[in-house]
C-alpha cells in the first residue's frame, strides 16, 4: 500500500491532526500529508527526528532500553514521534485539542503497518 494512502488514514482517523510525515534517519521526507504546507511539515519532521536520535542514545546508554514513542507539547500543538524501523520513523502533529489516546492508538497501529511494508 502507498505511503501516502497510510498517512490519509491516519490523519483521517485523528480529529486534530494537521501533518503526517515518514522520515530517514537523516530526516529527509519518505512520504508526508497533510494540510499545513509541505516544507514546515518537512523542517518539522526533520527536528523531530534529530529529538528522536537524541532521545534513543540518551535511553541507550543510560538503561539499554529501545524509544518507543515521544509525545512533544507546546503551547498550540502535540506531537507523537515513533520510531518505524532504525532508519525511519513517523511524525503525527498538530495535536493539540485532540485525545492523546487515541492518537497514540492510531499512530501505534500505523506504525505497525509501516513496518509490514519496510520489511
Amino acid at each position: 500500500m502507498p505511503f501516502k494512502v497510510v498517512l490519509g488514514e491516519l490523519l483521517a482517523s485523528v480529529p486534530g491532526a494537521e501533518g503526517a510525515i515518514i522520515a530517514d534517519w537523516e530526516g529527509e521526507a519518505v512520504d508526508q500529508v497533510g494540510c499545513m504546507e509541505a516544507f514546515d511539515l518537512q523542517v518539522l519532521g526533520a527536528y523531530k527526528g534529530i529529538i528522536l536520535n537524541n532521545l534513543r542514545i540518551a535511553l541507550q546508554r543510560s538503561s539499554g532500553d529501545d524509544l518507543q514513542e515521544v509525545v512533544i507539547g507546546t503551547e498550540r500543538t502535540r506531537t507523537v514521534v515513533l520510531p518505524i524501523t532504525a532508519d525511519y520513523f513517523l511524525v503525527l502533529t498538530g495535536l493539540r485539542e485532540a485525545l492523546l489516546g487515541r492518537a497514540l492508538f492510531a499512530a501505534r497501529s500505523c506504525v505497525e503497518q509501516l513496518r509490514s511494508e519496510f520489511s
